[in-house]
């Protein structure tokens, strides 16, 4: 393990992932209740060639007032929302430079059937973690443990948004604080260098 432990929700935006390898060892609460505060855990946006989506995995749970921990927080197949998500990123990134390099290995993720919603954000981490060759290390870690020390992830953090090739950039400009999706199809494992850049 490298670098102070931060403690953290899981989220698929640029600035968190920017704060995390900034950060290079990442704790997430597993016996985390208070969801609500943040949705990044199961909402990400992509975009397009009609420009932003914000794409939600459902969840078998009331997230006003959600109080099951985040291991126990079970993913719905509502709506089909698998195949509908794998669509949406086809048709954004399935023109991007490094679509190719790892769709395989991404659309396995969302045919996977996973039950519990900790499952699929985990592997979706350790794929982009390896795939981009990012220098940080995550935990999974109940709050009695030692996550409930960590400062979090965020706090300290000087995040700003870099400008980085998008294929959608000349019909839209660029769009800052897309999910790690765009930046992984885009720049696949330069993208270090962007995230890096986002914490300076």
């Amino acid at each position: 393990m490298t670098g102070t432990p931060r403690r953290a929700h899981f989220d698929y935006g640029l600035h968190w992932w920017a704060a995390a390898v900034a950060s290079r060892h990442v704790v997430i609460d597993t016996a985390e209740t208070r969801l609500p505060q943040r949705h990044g855990h199961h909402r990400y946006s992509v975009c397009g060639p009609n420009g932003v989506q914000q794409l939600t995995i459902p969840i078998k749970a009331d997230t006003r007032t959600m109080t099951t921990p985040l291991h126990e927080v079970l993913i719905s197949e509502h709506a089909n929302w698998r195949r509908v998500h794998w669509g949406a990123l086809y048709s954004a990134y399935g023109r991007s430079p490094y679509f190719d390099y790892v769709a395989d290995e991404l659309e396995a993720i969302f045919n996977g059937r996973q039950l519990r919603l900790l499952d699929f954000d985990r592997q979706v981490q350790e794929l982009v973690t390896q795939f981009m060759q990012l220098p940080v290390t995550f935990d999974y870690l109940p709050l009695d443990q030692s996550a409930a020390n960590c400062p979090t992830l965020l706090d300290t953090q000087n995040i700003h948004d870099v400008n980085y090739y998008q294929v959608w950039a000349s019909r839209h400009g660029f769009v800052p604080n897309l999910s790690i999706f765009d930046l992984m199809m885009n720049q696949g494992p330069e993208g270090i260098f962007t995230l890096l850049k986002m914490a300076e």
